[in-house]
């Protein structure tokens, strides 16, 4: 039964927040190499580290609980400024700036990064930058942060298996108070592309489109959704 309250009746966007403590996250083996990286920060080189992965792969759920493990403070790149750095770089702290592939992208985000890089070392601060792609899909402009970040260590997360893809949407559902069958959980794996962030938009289209409709998830929303939205990335 889908569990609907009268509230979500309205076609508006009210779940909660998504889980992302350690215990929320899922693991495996296209996450393994990336985990066991993460979870041993004394030996990153210069203590810095790049994690790398599609949309939807788990960056921000990794962050997430890496941030709060390590007394970590959070910062997106694209709300970078130079004047920031130097708090973000607490002596012997941790810093973590999440989607670093948009830092070309905003004003002042370039200059801030390549403080914050020269403060951390001295510092004795941990680094962890979180991307999309590799620095030299960045657009960045400034020489020096560019040959750093070519330079960083890096870590990647792996695409998605059949049971990585299965246990990420349930979570997705349950994140929007969402009860579907385990025939539907299935029929998706077996006809969606293996990509988390297609997963993340499908689920949150399916939900919309059954709060639209005032009834419960079906096959028929999943088809008819999954047909769109690959459509839109044809």
């Amino acid at each position: 039964m889908t569990l609907f309250s009268t509230s979500r009746q309205l076609t508006l966007d009210l779940t909660t927040p998504p889980a992302h403590a350690r215990a929320d996250f899922l693991a495996a083996p296209a996450n393994e190499a990336a985990l066991r990286v993460l979870d041993q920060p004394l030996s990153w080189p210069q203590g810095r580290m790049l994690l790398i992965g599609p949309e939807g792969a788990g960056k921000t759920h990794m962050a997430a609980f890496w941030a709060a493990e390590n007394g970590a403070r959070r910062i997106s790149a694209a709300a970078l400024r130079p004047d920031a750095a130097d708090l973000l770089a607490a002596e012997g702290g941790a810093v973590v700036v999440e989607d670093a592939d948009h830092a070309g992208f905003a004003a002042g985000a370039e200059q801030a990064l390549f403080h914050l890089w020269n403060l951390c070392g001295p510092r004795d601060c941990l680094l962890l930058l979180t991307a999309r792609r590799a620095p030299r899909d960045w657009g960045l402009v400034l020489p020096d942060l560019r040959s750093r970040m070519d330079a960083m260590p890096q870590v990647h997360l792996g695409p998605p298996d059949e049971t990585l893809l299965a246990a990420v949407l349930v979570k997705l559902f349950a994140d929007r108070q969402l009860s579907v069958s385990a025939g539907l959980i299935d029929w998706l794996v077996l006809h969606m592309d293996r990509d988390l962030g297609l997963a993340r938009r499908l689920v949150a289209a399916m939900d919309r489109a059954a709060m639209a409709e005032k009834g419960p998830v079906t096959r028929r929303i999943a088809a008819d959704l999954l047909d769109n939205l690959s459509n839109e990335r044809a």
